[in-house]
């Protein structure tokens, strides 16, 4: 089969780009060449910014195109116009972000999406983001018709994620001693391994369009669940975990840049709670949570990302349990 990767360097789209190579397919990638450059000898490189793509880029006829850097329903436009019609089947990395405040838990990929307020902007927020990814799902089943696979995943795990968000936890669990949680500790929480993803969605290439949640594990899974597999999996003896409450984190600035994948204050955090049953139907078989938390922690070892600086530090964590335990005291 010869895909076309839009986006096929960095983190998901370099896992996706892995799983099609491993799996004996003809692939082409589409990236600015910043990142990456070196990656991949065996795939066609295309380099361009998809904003601005040159006329006569492509040149060929694919099965699949796999998009993973679409943010702008513009962006879906103008790779349907550029390809026009050379791109076979459409599969759309989209997020459960789209979806309108969830009813419950185990919701199902028909729940309510949410609408954009302005459909000209163009600029990515936390209210914004969701919407602007809804709307590329629109375009992406008008444009390129039924065919369409759309993917929502939630947050996506694993090695090379230069969000280090699930990374920030198990680095941090690694080291030990005492460590702040943050609460709600039966807060809902999803991920879903970049790699498992990445296996499973060039393999729902053979199946009919449809949509499909990219998450595990099925609700009810918590956060504190999540913390609690990371200190069996990686911590070393007398690690613990203190749960914090949300509120008095807030008081003192902390936020989900600081304390990712943090829910208390997120309007989105029922979106963490999706029903996997189509896609587990569909063939998405997550390795056991622990295999994800080891294997990226030994990433990290080997290829180490510095935090974004709005992760928590060292410093400011020993004085917030410093003053939680003053307070519980």
């Amino acid at each position: 089969m010869r895909i076309l990767i839009v986006g096929g360097t960095r983190f998901v789209g370099r896992h996706i780009t892995e799983a099609a190579l491993a799996a004996g397919h003809d692939v082409t990638l589409l990236h600015r060449g910043q990142t990456g450059a070196d990656l991949f000898p065996a795939a066609k490189h295309l380099h361009a910014d998809r904003n601005a793509l040159p006329d006569g880029l492509f040149e060929g006829v694919w099965d699949a195109t796999v998009d993973v850097s679409a943010y702008f329903p513009r962006q879906v436009h103008e790779l349907a116009d550029a390809l026009d019609g050379s791109g076979g089947r459409y599969v759309y990395i989209s997020s459960v972000s789209v979806y309108d405040v969830p009813a419950g838990p185990g919701f199902g990929e028909d729940s309510p999406l949410r609408e954009l307020d302005d459909p000209a902007v163009e600029e990515i927020t936390d209210d914004t983001y969701g919407p602007l990814k809804a709307a590329c799902e629109r375009v992406a089943e008008e444009r390129f018709g039924t065919s369409t696979l759309i993917v929502r995943p939630t947050y996506v795990v694993g090695p090379h994620d230069h969000l280090s968000r699930f990374t920030f936890w198990v680095e941090r669990i690694a080291r030990g001693g005492e460590i702040l949680a943050p609460g709600p500790r039966d807060a809902a929480i999803q991920v879903i391994d970049a790699r498992d993803m990445a296996d499973w969605t060039i393999r729902l290439l053979t199946r009919p369009g449809g949509v499909f949640h990219a998450v595990s594990p099925a609700p009810p899974f918590s956060f504190g669940e999540l913390l609690e597999a990371m200190a069996v999996e990686v911590g070393p003896p007398g690690t613990t975990l203190t749960w914090i409450d949300a509120d008095f984190l807030g008081e003192r600035g902390m936020d989900a840049e600081s304390l990712p994948l943090w829910a208390a204050f997120d309007p989105e955090a029922a979106s963490n709670a999706a029903d996997p049953a189509a896609a587990f139907a569909a063939g998405l078989t997550p390795r056991p949570l622990r295999q994800t938390i080891r294997e990226t922690y030994e990433s990290a070892l080997l290829d180490p990302l510095p935090p974004p600086a709005e992760r928590l530090t060292p410093e400011k964590e020993t004085q917030l349990l410093r003053e939680w335990h003053q307070r519980t005291s």
